[in-house]
């Protein structure tokens, strides 16, 4: 089989797994079993042979009794970069599931030829993995996909309980690995930088561990004192955590963000440097360079392929210093000392100056979203909003909960509009209807998600209202009868004109989901 029918049955827009790009490394003979939590637990069985991985589905997993025989389904060819993937593949997508590399190695071909083995159907081995190791056979059927995989040699005793669920390429486990986690590891100590010198081999450091992003509270007016001031990007709070050779991404609520924006991931690999945690946001630019959520979310989809930059604003940890106790001037010099050189996906977030007046002017004028400001002593409090950081609005903005929606009207697919809320002493608060910002295929993917969250009670603690009131945003109970209602589990970002004198939002639009925030975090931000 060719690289053609692994290529057309993936969506590489949606899909973590690699492209069927050509090899840049000569020809080996290396293995990899991948445990595949897919419609039904499975393991999947490669041998890298004449410049791809020959593949095999095996139901049952590897024998390990002389003689013992288990069933091995051929199935397409997968190119070599598959010998390093684990992750989860996304629902919907071919093979959807969980990926583990249970186990990897070389192998040793018992004949000089054993492309020409498998040809004639009977392929003799030698494993050297960090499990499996010893002879096994592979043997046709007469079903051309049907093979049998037999244990040779002497009989290998079975891997423990604890090495059955850990994965040989990052020590972490099918739940873990379930949560979407990504850890990316450089392939090559000889790797290059984007400028293309040879980096030194990572040293052995460990992953640093999760640190939750400090917060900046919503301010009405610019406040006394010396504050520095930066660009208010509108896209996704990241942290970049590198150790040694591996990396992973992480949303501010600690889901991962390695699957859906592997550049930047690519990009703080190339990092020269031990270890390090970087708080930035990734962002999408638009044709005058601005940030564009919408955009974000339509790169997605797979409908636009914008720029991408994760513009870094902190440094947390460098070498293993922790560096939240500097004050942020320090944390910025060391984080601009980090970037010189790095590659074009990583930016660093400069400092605009100290006059918001003057900065919330022009920024008002080029139609960007706000300023971030912030007391050059300030030290890094972790997952708290003190006040020592500040954001102000050009545009009203930020995130609500969906708990239903409304029947489409007219030529409209899927729904009207939706119903969000936020939360208020443990309740959620009707906040209005919101009926613009989509296109057909947020339509289709957020119609299909509401079908697996529907509910028969309305989620929302202060409806039906007496009336629909001035802008028709009220629900009352005739009209309640006519929407539909779902968990208030998803988070979506709302731009809007104004909070009416009812608390309900006036021309309200929808950006995109937010799943980087949990729907128990969304409360209605106010000035202070």
């Amino acid at each position: 089989m060719s690289l053609k029918e692994y290529t057309r049955k993936r969506d590489f827009r949606k899909t973590p797994e690699p492209d069927a790009a050509p090899a840049k490394r000569k020809a080996g003979h290396r293995f990899v079993v991948q445990k595949h939590d897919a419609s039904r637990l499975h393991y999947d069985f490669r041998l890298e042979i004449g410049g791809t991985l020959k593949s095999w589905a095996v139901p049952k997993g590897m024998p390990f009794a002389h003689g013992e025989k288990h069933l091995a389904v051929h199935v397409e060819d997968h190119p070599l970069a598959y010998i390093d993937f684990e992750g989860t593949i996304p629902e919907g997508q071919y093979g959807g599931g969980t990926v583990m590399v249970w186990d990897q190695g070389t192998f040793e071909p018992q004949s000089k030829s054993p492309a020409k083995d498998l040809e004639k159907g009977k392929l003799h081995f030698t494993l050297h993995g960090k499990k499996l190791k010893g002879e096994w056979y592979l043997v046709r059927l007469r079903d051309e996909n049907q093979w049998l995989l037999i244990r040779g040699g002497e009989n290998m005793k079975p891997v423990s309980k604890k090495q059955e669920d850990t994965s040989a390429l990052s020590g972490r486990s099918m739940h873990q690995l379930s949560q979407g986690d990504r850890v990316w590891q450089s392939k090559s100590a000889s790797e290059t930088t984007s400028k293309g010198a040879k980096r030194r081999p990572a040293r052995p450091a460990p992953l640093p561990k999760f640190v939750e992003p400090m917060k900046a509270r919503l301010a009405a007016h610019p406040p006394h004192g010396e504050w520095s001031y930066e660009i208010k990007f509108d896209g996704f709070r990241a942290l970049a955590l590198k150790g040694g050779s591996q990396v992973r991404l992480l949303s501010r609520n600690e889901k991962d963000f390695g699957a859906k924006f592997p550049e930047v991931m690519e990009a703080v690999l190339a990092l020269d440097v031990q270890d390090a945690i970087v708080d930035g946001e990734i962002v999408a630019l638009d044709g005058e360079g601005r940030s564009s959520f919408q955009l974000l979310q339509a790169r997605e989809l797979g409908e636009e392929r914008p720029p991408l930059f994760f513009y870094a604003f902190d440094l947390l940890q460098l070498n293993g210093e922790k560096l939240v106790g500097l004050p942020l001037d320090e944390r910025r010099e060391k984080l601009a000392h980090l970037l010189r050189g790095a590659p074009e996906v990583i930016r660093f977030s400069d400092t605009l100056g100290t006059d918001a007046k003057r900065l919330l002017a022009q920024v008002r004028k080029l139609n960007l979203e706000g300023l971030i400001g912030k007391r050059a002593d300030s030290l890094y409090e972790a997952g708290k909003r003190t006040g020592a950081w500040i954001k102000l609005k050009i545009q009203q903005e930020q995130e609500f909960v969906i708990g239903g929606y409304t029947d489409p009207e007219g030529s409209r697919p899927h729904f009207g509009a939706l119903l969000v809320g936020v939360q208020q002493k443990g309740k959620l608060i009707y906040c209005g209807k919101v009926g613009t910002g989509f296109n057909h295929s947020v339509l289709k993917s957020l119609y299909a998600a509401f079908k697996k969250i529907a509910r028969q009670k309305c989620p929302f603690a202060n409806l039906p209202a007496k009336s629909s009131g001035r802008w028709k945003q009220g629900i009352t109970a005739a009209e309640m009868r006519r929407c539909h209602w779902v968990e208030p589990k998803m988070v979506c970002q709302i731009k809007f004109g104004e909070w009416t004198r009812d608390d309900v939002l006036r021309q309200p639009v929808f950006l995109g989901l937010r799943e980087d925030k949990d729907a128990s975090e969304v409360v209605r931000e106010k000035a202070s």
